[in-house]
């Protein structure tokens, strides 16, 4: 019997549903769910199928690459130009579209560029490669963040020269917050990262029930785990509720792992940063703190970021704030595959375009 058997049990999702449909109190409701793991999981399963009519689940800016400014993707194909210099990076990253040139493109031209697994393998490469200088392209929420810091800690340790990070790292919550201020999009509840959760808390999000009256429910990623922290959402929602719950207990705790907070503060601070489709958000993002600049690719290279405009017609941001689902874009599908993505919703794993491309849903999000 496989271990993840019980979550995903038909009898389990199918009692599940039904206390959803029978807690629920009626109207149109919007859930976000925050995180791009759950958009995949969402559509994988059919989960929208099951819903009680007027419960519509949106997604949000919870997907690292898609969040990426085309800016610092162009600035990764710039370095790939530089003499003697290998730009690493995670694998999604690869085929995301800047103004110009992606690195899958780059690599094809011949330009050195590594795809790794983790900030870990860009350290083993600097170090058995003096000759070489290496880039890591450092993109991800706390989730990732922390093994990144780590990493750069131990390439200090090591006293490694020829080892850079192009640092694009993103906070969840500050993001969140943004979306409640602007008024822009209805959100009724929010489906919390898992992943981030296990790092950051559950805990960490009660400022989001407290300043803006939106419950605030943690949960997994199998189809049990999705439902059972959409029914606390429901139920909240039901009573008028607003508050945080843990729905993935297994996996997270209220305050958190305090050791990994602590590494990520260490490494880097909070900064004001651009979200790509998106636009600014104060102290959302993430920058090598002055005692670690000289692991700055940035500074090293002596480059900058140079604003880009998003591809007519895209409109991953509006994708990514929850205003639309993914086939209400003109290109959806059309001129905007995975195989031949124009905008970074469609490249991700976690991509909610490339979610609903895989998986299939109606324009009414079901």
């Amino acid at each position: 019997m496989s271990l993840f058997s019980e979550f995903r049990s038909g009898e389990h999702v199918k009692t599940l549903a039904g206390m959803i449909r029978a807690a629920y109190p009626g109207g149109d409701r919007a859930i976000m769910e925050v995180c791009g793991t759950h958009t995949m999981a969402i559509a994988r399963y059919g989960l929208r199928s099951l819903l009680p009519e007027g419960l519509r689940l949106v997604s949000g800016p919870g997907c690292p690459v898609c969040v990426t400014p085309a800016s610092v993707v162009d600035a990764a194909v710039e370095l790939c130009g530089m003499p003697k210099t290998a730009v690493c990076t995670f694998g999604d990253m690869m085929r995301v579209p800047g103004s110009g040139k992606t690195l899958e493109v780059c690599r094809a031209d011949g330009a050195d560029v590594r795809m790794l697994y983790s900030a870990g393998d860009a350290v083993d490469l600097a170090r058995k490669e003096p000759g070489k200088r290496f880039v890591f392209i450092s993109v991800g929420f706390e989730t990732t963040t922390p093994g990144i810091a780590l990493s750069l800690l131990e390439a200090d340790r090591l006293g490694l020269t020829n080892l850079s990070f192009l640092t694009a790292n993103r906070l969840v919550i500050p993001a969140m917050e943004a979306l409640c201020a602007s008024g822009d999009v209805r959100i009724d509840g929010f489906l919390c990262p898992g992943h981030v959760s296990v790092i950051i808390g559950s805990m960490a999000y009660s400022g989001i029930p407290r300043d803006f009256r939106i419950p605030c429910v943690v949960g997994g990623f199998e189809p049990v785990d999705v439902l059972a922290a959409l029914y606390a959402l429901v139920r909240q929602i039901a009573r008028g509720e607003a508050r945080v719950e843990n729905a993935y207990a297994r996996a997270v705790t209220g305050g958190g792992n305090r050791t990994a907070v602590e590494v990520m503060g260490k490494v880097f601070k909070a900064v004001d940063a651009e979200w790509r489709g998106i636009g600014t958000i104060p102290k959302s993002g993430l920058a090598l703190r002055d005692e670690y600049r000289l692991f700055d690719a940035l500074e090293t290279f002596g480059i900058g970021l140079r604003p880009v405009p998003e591809p007519k017609g895209c409109r991953c941001g509006d994708v990514l704030r929850g205003l639309i689902i993914p086939p209400e874009c003109a290109l959806f599908g059309k001129r905007c595959t995975p195989e031949a993505p124009v905008g970074p919703c469609m490249v991700s794993s976690e991509g909610s375009c490339a979610a609903f491309y895989k998986y299939g849903g109606g324009l009414d999000g079901r």
